[in-house]
């Protein structure tokens, strides 16, 4: 098979197709024919040398695919040949055919075709985990308890709106009846937010946003903080918590070392929790897309919530995904075709 191989890290031209051997589905694992994967931040990670794939898994990029299966592995249930799918993946989805745990596997939500399908699995898992999850643990919205989660009327503050995670937890986030503030850098991305449902928007190169959430809550401040920053926002994002509010990082972007006002935290009586999907062990992720599948799939499959698509591109050309992800073109995913 050919697939996107990264011989030496560097820039987007580092992405280079070439053939490589058929992975093989081992037990507890379908071997999907891929149809589109997608492009995500931690690919561009991956692709500048920044981000091993975790031990055991794919050394092809890829955290996400669509598809159809193509063969079982022993032991595999519930699944036939030919069932259109698209799964979570640790590494490998850059590929025309990749290995998945079937705890990872999803079906294709009605209404949604194959190549849309391959943007969804990452930022669905990711904000459902993350948002909606006790603490980005896999328990509590597993069965269907919201626990620490955002809860309807509480209010949500989504750093990179316009991102596929942003868009992905704009929606799902007013589908729960919850408030939204998203921060964006230009009136086009925030218009698209707000076709989207948020309800305060926030230009982060000419508001700050720490007041417009005052301003927008009476003082109270945010819930909940999703923030794909880091150490460049972590004191204003404490300043924006309110009582009892929940800080999740789950990107870098803005620095890997910030500080942190443990005094301002615990007159909140407010938490700061850091995620990541990809590492976490199996037994979790299946956790987190049963999850995904009972709560976010029918609301995709009844048009309350959507795939946001910004372009899909030849899986071959992959550098040109990664150039428009990386200078902030997009709003919604990047896909990759087969």
């Amino acid at each position: 098979m050919y697939a996107i191989t990264i011989p030496e890290p560097g820039g987007p031209e580092a992405l280079v197709w070439a053939e490589v051997p058929d992975p093989v589905p081992g037990e507890g694992e379908v071997l999907v024919e891929v149809v589109a994967s997608a492009v995500n931040r931690a690919d561009l990670l991956q692709r500048q040398g920044f981000y091993n794939p975790p031990p055991g898994a794919s050394a092809l990029p890829g955290l996400e695919c669509s598809g159809r299966i193509a063969a079982l592995g022993p032991g595999v249930v519930g699944w036939s040949v030919g069932d259109e799918v698209c799964a979570l993946l640790a590494g490998g989805g850059y590929a025309e055919k990749a290995v998945v745990p079937v705890g990872q596997l999803l079906p294709v939500p009605d209404g949604i075709d194959l190549v849309t399908a391959a943007g969804l699995p990452e930022v669905a898992s990711t904000v459902w985990a993350n948002v909606f999850m006790s603490a980005g643990a896999a328990s509590g919205a597993a069965s269907g308890v919201l626990g620490a989660g955002l809860r309807p009327g509480e209010t949500l503050l989504v750093h990179g709106g316009a991102s596929g995670i942003g868009t992905m937890a704009i929606q799902l986030a007013k589908a729960v009846g919850a408030r939204v503030v998203v921060t964006a850098g230009s009136p086009e991305k925030l218009a698209r937010c707000a076709e989207l449902g948020a309800d305060v928007l926030v230009n982060y190169r000419e508001q700050d946003f720490v007041e417009e959430v005052r301003a927008a809550t009476g003082g109270a401040g945010a819930d909940v903080v999703l923030d794909v920053v880091g150490a460049k926002y972590l004191e204003r994002n404490v300043q924006a918590l309110a009582v009892n509010g929940r800080l999740v990082v789950i990107g870098l972007q803005g620095g890997v070392k910030g500080e942190l006002n443990l005094g301002a935290l615990l007159a909140k009586r407010a938490s700061v929790t850091a995620t990541s999907l990809r590492g976490r062990p199996s037994a979790e992720k299946a956790a987190i897309v049963a999850a995904v599948r009972e709560h976010v799939w029918p609301l995709l499959a009844s048009g309350r919530v959507r795939a946001v698509v910004d372009r899909v591109v030849p899986l071959r050309d992959a550098g040109e995904g990664h150039r428009a992800l990386e200078a902030g073109e997009n709003v919604g995913k990047v896909l990759l075709a087969v």
